[in-house]
């Protein structure tokens, strides 16, 4: 395809080597070469962009890899984005394949929604429309004012599941937690495979730390005034570990979005050794592996992790021979070629369920 005559440009918002190989994996498959431009860090750890060529009028789609310095990618996404809009893009589309901070979407205490913010933010840099991959939580897409098509990883895991795990007729389906059941449950109907959950106390994510919203209400001294009674409500106590379904002499296959810190994931394969699991993968679209995650991963009863390139994971690759990688850089061109030729999206939907 000729650039000059295509009408859409293809840049990265990351000049590194590493989060740059998802974006030149996709401008070989539409046939177009990557945007020039430069990214780069001042002395003052200032973000700097420069577009070395003529925007006025075209389609723009930045691609956007999240490495482990997330808040410096995010704001390299943002100055990018208002650099096009100020050069006069008709339109700028974001492919982000991980959406950063999407854990943060929901009210914790007295935390904020962060996920809302980054939204916002990305609305008013100028993007106009979002490309992304298995959003931690689909309500997500309700954040923006603009167009968000979240595409889906599994049927590549599944495709993998298939063709690189020997005698997967004989796995089963877990899900490391009850959240997670949905997820795991469309996977074992598309295999037509069993369906395990482990549930218990392991499973405890979130800290119910003391925060002052426990006091009980203030009682006054006032005449004729008892004060509130509101009824007790129970604590929350999880039952002992226990796994739902039969494992015994099966290859347990554990599906989630992400595989971030993986001290659940390890856990969940101790116990399912334990149950009789004789083999043990972890599938996830997001492999963000973070702090030791490549080392806990080695060292654990667990035989292979298996993500795709949503995010830069060259280095972890390089610690742990387990780790394994799935290359989704085809959906995601067929995306960017449907929306510039303004083609319908369902095609890459098809036997996708909500729960994927």
């Amino acid at each position: 395809m000729n650039v000059a005559k295509s009408g859409y440009r293809v840049f990265s918002a990351n000049s590194s080597a590493a989060c740059t190989e998802l974006a030149k994996k996709i401008t070989e498959r539409l046939g177009v070469e990557l945007g020039k431009s430069v990214v780069f860090q001042e002395s003052n750890s200032e973000t700097r962009v420069d577009v070395k060529e003529s925007v006025r009028g075209q389609t723009i789609f930045i691609i956007q890899t999240i490495p482990r310095d997330v808040n410096t990618a995010i704001m390299e996404l943002l100055v990018m984005a208002y650099a096009l809009k100020t050069s006069c893009a008709k339109n700028i589309i974001g492919v982000i394949p991980y959406f950063p901070y999407s854990k943060q979407c929901k009210m914790r205490k007295r935390g904020s929604i962060v996920c809302k913010l980054l939204a916002s933010m990305l609305a008013k840099a100028g993007l106009t429309h979002i490309i992304t991959m298995d959003l931690h939580q689909k309500e997500i897409q309700g954040f923006f004012s603009f167009p968000v098509d979240n595409l889906r990883a599994s049927p590549f895991l599944i495709q993998y599941i298939q063709e690189e795990i020997p005698d997967y007729r004989n796995a089963i389906i877990v899900a490391k937690s009850p959240a997670a059941a949905k997820r795991a449950q469309s996977y074992a109907e598309r295999l037509r495979l069993g369906l395990a959950v482990i549930h218990g106390e392991a499973q405890c994510s979130e800290s119910d730390m003391a925060d002052g919203r426990h006091s009980p209400p203030c009682v006054r001294n006032t005449t004729g005034h008892t004060g509130l009674e509101l009824p007790l409500m129970m604590a929350k106590e999880k039952p002992p570990i226990t796994v739902v379904g039969d494992v015994g002499g099966r290859i347990a296959i554990i599906v989630d979005d992400i595989v971030d810190d993986v001290g659940d994931f390890v856990a969940a394969a101790e116990i399912l050794k334990e149950r009789g699991a004789y083999k043990i993968y972890i599938m996830a679209t997001h492999g963000l592996l973070s702090a030791d995650a490549p080392r806990l991963i080695e060292e654990s009863a667990i035989d292979e992790v298996v993500v795709t390139n949503t995010v830069p994971h060259e280095v972890q690759k390089l610690q742990c021979p387990k780790i394994k990688t799935v290359d989704v850089s085809m959906i995601l061109a067929e995306a960017i070629r449907r929306i510039h030729n303004g083609e319908s999206m369902a095609y890459l939907f098809r036997n996708i369920t909500v729960d994927d």
